[in-house]
């Protein structure tokens, strides 16, 4: 792979590797922090070389490593959450290696929590506190202390966090109210690549929480990381054998049913890792789970229109009339198969070295009755007429997997510590031959809908008649996409003084290349008349299985796939081959980036200034393919465009004392466009004499942002938090979907509908956490933890257009930003039982611009509050009882146009409820 780096970005390199110690005859210090009683790791401990105001973090292992010391008498101090203050005194001799375990024993508890939801909080906590930028911690035991199957509704656990579901589960990952896309997901120090065709997203469903050791976001960004992240970076960590000191075995069988459908759904996960020969570490991770359940929907997809009149009693919204409303049922399969196999390697005490998997496989079925009631003029509620009926029926099976392979070790040398890593990861998605559609059509009379909130059809007898519909169109598919992320880093560290104030200095390159491809294949079945399909082969009665359970109404008869198919099988597919579709879909897109970065911090006194400088340069080459309709042409697209960024980024980290921390944050971070936004096939359309156009975007801009953020967190008793943040964000170029017709190149267009780069955007917000073990209370209320934060985030964001002559503009929140996002945990926990209640909130947020000029038309998603519960028997020491209940309010999704009164999309799932059994000898 090629490598090409600014001279100015290699020279600032070369000088921090030229820094160099007064001599090569220095010492070294290895260790490792332990629970007096339990033996294990306490990760997140704070290390200090008294003498020279020194300080490590303990790494998940429970190892430190100083280089480069000094022949000398030096005091080791060590601090943890929950545990006494301990120190020690050890004598560094040149060319050696000293060897020190240091033990901590419990302040004022029976042991140091490392385990269960307060040992998991505990152990988040120290982490959090000896970051040197703003950091949230989800760890193992918290993963499994909450009815989550996944890592993304795990996450919404965290502090700014909340989640996107797609049929009620959780998938992709909001941090700070902002979008998926605006933020990074990577594992085991590797980005993972997206399985979806048009997203950089990743969605974490497809990789179950049982395989991981714990989840890390970012939410400010040290030079030495990935900077494409504006919301936050979130880093998954998965299992790894010295975790923990020996054997460990973690099983679980569960069995779950949701109210909506009845189904019973079986999941297991086992866990294990063992150390071999003190040098060898191998951990193994395996979760499978199959799930059936449905959905019930009733959508318009925000087609109305808005009548002003002078009584405007709605927010100025006058009267509404509806274009067409959209009943669905959803009947869906998802099986989901997780496994991870690391290997940890020390073949010395100065050189560790790792291999991490992940094979994550996603099995999604699903089946959607749909019944379209469609108007020729926009109608208004309660009144009557002509309107024309769409059964449909579509019925596919999407395969997505991740597979990522990294390997990668740390060497400590007399001065310096080189940490290397090479990674390949590929995800896919596949959908083989599908049915995308098959519509069976009627035209009735006295239809109608009411209650704009939830419509309901308001139809005669034969709209639930099977003899009234006709099969019209049937609609075949595939689809593949597949995304491979191909990188090498490395990064080189050191640590040495400055006078009296100790230093380090870390600089480091990365080369990664990305190809994304989409292919999608149409065929549509029209005129089948003519193509020899009987009458009787046409009516909906030779389709049709029955009513179709549907909680919201009456909905009427279901399709069949099965006789669909035998249809299909008679026609001949090159005939009915659509090839626009089969084209203009279809892309090629090849992504580099090169980067390179400086950094380096230097503690003066309580205060910690960290800073440093990352240069990131971009290059695409996309390739696709449009259609003018009007000429009735094909023309291959190829477009090339690049991007130097330089991004520096300042952190100051002032500790007032073991338990309180004051930090402030200027950084600089960037995001890319979506692969759907830069894929360069168009279409042009005429009819009517109207020219209709939609098309990407190659040439838009990445997303800019300059951030600041400032926060003070305390830390009291054993698990104890209470913070406060603030933090600001100015970003340019920020991306959303618009119709362009009427202005510009496009002014003769009835629509051209593609991505654009607005004007520039300001979000600012408040973030708050609390958590609480009410250990001082008597019993039993002693057993008591609170775990609560909530985010206010608020956006201003302005989007232009040229009307005529003169260029107008009006504010937007930011696309995807909730204004607020809360969670609160209430738990009792003691060597019995746990209890957990969950409630998980998020504002609403706008989701689409349709037409620039109305803000009436604007698409949101509507604020979602989800209550959980987990409760926990330990019938053993080893065995424990669980009981989980998902979505305890029925919460539905919703979605609305302009204005709460004006449905887009409302989707109901019902309550889920699991019992499950668990081993873990540990």
């Amino acid at each position: 792979m090629d490598f090409r780096t600014p001279l100015s970005a290699m020279t600032l390199a070369l000088m921090a590797a030229g820094l160099s110690a007064n001599a090569l005859a220095v010492g070294k210090l290895e260790g490792n922090v332990r629970d007096q009683n339990t033996r294990q790791p306490l990760p997140g401990a704070s290390v200090t070389i008294k003498e020279l105001n020194l300080s490590q973090q303990v790494g998940r292992d429970g190892r430190f490593f100083f280089v480069g010391l000094n022949d000398g008498e030096y005091t080791l101090q060590v601090s943890y959450l929950g545990a006494a203050p301990s120190q020690q005194s050890i004598r560094v001799d040149d060319d050696r290696t000293t060897q020190v375990e240091l033990v901590l024993a419990p302040r004022g508890v029976e042991h140091i929590r490392v385990v269960g939801q307060q040992g998991a909080l505990s152990q988040s906590m120290n982490r959090q506190r000896g970051a040197d930028n703003l950091l949230s911690v989800v760890s193992a035991d918290v993963l499994g202390n909450f009815p989550d199957s996944n890592i993304s509704e795990s996450l919404q656990r965290v502090p700014g966090l909340s989640i996107e579901r797609d049929q009620g589960e959780g998938r992709f990952v909001r941090v700070r109210g902002m979008a998926p896309d605006y933020n990074s997901v990577s594992m085991n120090g590797v980005r993972l690549p997206s399985p979806e065709s048009d997203r950089r997203a990743v969605a974490l469903d497809v990789v179950p929480s049982d395989l991981l050791q714990s989840v890390e976001v970012s939410k400010t960004l040290t030079p030495d990381m990935d900077a494409d992240a504006l919301g936050g970076a979130i880093e998954v960590k998965s299992l790894s054998a010295f975790d923990r000191d020996d054997t460990y075995l973690n099983l679980s069988a569960e069995v779950s049913q949701d109210t909506l459908t009845n189904n019973t759904n079986p999941k297991l996960a086992v866990s294990y890792s063992d150390i071999f020969a003190e040098n060898l570490g191998i951990a193994l991770g395996v979760s499978w789970y199959d799930r059936d359940f449905g959905s019930d929907n009733v959508e318009t997809g925000g087609k109305w229109t808005f009548v002003d009149t002078l009584d405007k009693d709605k927010l100025g919204y006058g009267d509404a009339a509806l274009s067409s409303i959209d009943q669905r049922a959803y009947q869906i399969n998802r099986e989901r198969l997780g496994i991870g196999i690391n290997f940890d390697y020390h073949p010395s005490d100065d050189t560790d070295l790792y291999l991490r998997s992940l094979y994550s496989e996603f099995d999604d079925t699903e089946t959607r009755n749909s019944a379209k009631t469609k108007w020729k003029s926009p109608q208004q509620a309660e009144v009557l007429s002509k309107g024309k009926t769409t059964r449909s029926l579509k019925s596919r099976r999407e395969n997505q997997n991740i597979t990522s392979i990294v390997a990668g070790g740390e060497s400590r040398f007399a001065l310096w510590t080189l940490d290397y890593q090479a990674s390949h990861s590929t995800a896919s998605a596949e959908k083989p031959r599908n049915l995308a559609g098959a519509d069976f059509v009627a035209k009735l009379d006295d239809t109608g809908f009411r209650d704009s909130h939830k419509p309901k059809v308001i139809a005669p007898a034969s709209y639930y008649r099977v003899d009234a519909f006709e099969l019209d169109e049937i609609e075949i598919a595939t689809a593949q996409a597949k995304d491979t992320l191909n990188s090498v880093q490395f990064d080189l560290s050191r640590q040495l003084s400055l006078g009296a104030y100790p230093v380090a200095v870390k600089t480091g390159a990365k080369v990664s290349r990305r190809d994304k491809s989409n292919r999608a294949d149409v065929w549509i079945y029209g005129d089948l008349r003519d193509q020899g399909v009987t009458d009787e082969a046409l009516s909906l009665g030779q389709y049709s299985g029955g009513d179709v359970d549907y909680s919201l109404e009456r909905f009427g008869p279901g399709i069949e796939a099965a006789p669909l198919w035998d249809v299909i099988e008679s026609l001949d597919a090159d005939v009915n081959r659509d090839a626009i579709e089969s084209s203009i879909n279809d892309f090629d897109i090849r992504e580099k980036v090169n980067a390179a970065y400086l950094m380096g911090h230097i503690d003066i006194d309580k205060m910690r200034i960290l800073t440093g400088l990352r240069f990131e340069q971009n290059e695409w080459d996309s390739r696709g393919h449009g259609f003018d309709g009007i000429s009735g042409e094909f023309a291959d697209v190829d477009n090339q465009s690049d991007e130097n960024h330089w991004l520096p980024a300042l952190h100051l980290t002032y500790r007032h004392s073991d338990t309180t921390v004051l930090r402030a944050a200027w950084t600089n971070t960037l995001v890319r466009p979506t692969f759907g936004q830069l894929a360069p096939g168009y279409l042009k359309e005429e009819g009517d004499g109207d020219i209709d156009l939609s098309f990407g975007n190659p040439h838009l801009a990445s997303l800019e942002s300059m951030n600041l953020d400032l926060s003070l967190e305390h830390y009291f008793g054993n698990i104890g938090l209470l913070s406060a943040g603030l933090f600001y964000k100015d970003i340019d170029n920020f991306i959303y979907q618009a119709d362009l017709a009427g202005r510009g190149d496009y002014v003769d267009a009835h629509s051209a509908v593609t991505f654009v780069n607005g004007d520039s955007a300001h979000i600012y917000g408040v973030e708050l956490s609390y958590v609480q073990e009410f250990s001082f209370l008597p019993e039993p209320l002693n057993a008591l933890v609170l775990n609560s934060n909530l985010t206010y985030t608020d956006s201003a964001a302005s989007i232009s257009w040229n009307d005529g002559d003169l260029v107008l503009k009006r504010d937007i929140p930011m696309p995807s930003q909730s204004d607020i996002t809360a969670n609160l945990s209430l738990g009792y926990e003691d060597s019995y039982a746990s209890v957990w209640l969950s409630a998980a909130y998020k504002s609403e947020y706008l989701q689409e611009v349709t037409e620039l000029n109305d803000e009436r038309h604007d698409l949101y998603t509507d604020t979602h509050l989800q209550w959980d519960l987990v409760a926990k028997a330990h019938l053993t020491t080893r065995l424990s009882l669980y009981f989980k209940g998902v979505n305890l309010t029925d919460e539905p999704y919703y979605s609305y146009t302009g204005n709460p009164d004006y449905n887009a999309q409302y989707e109901t799932y019902g309550r889920t409820f699991q019992l499950g059994i668990q081993y873990v000898n540990y």
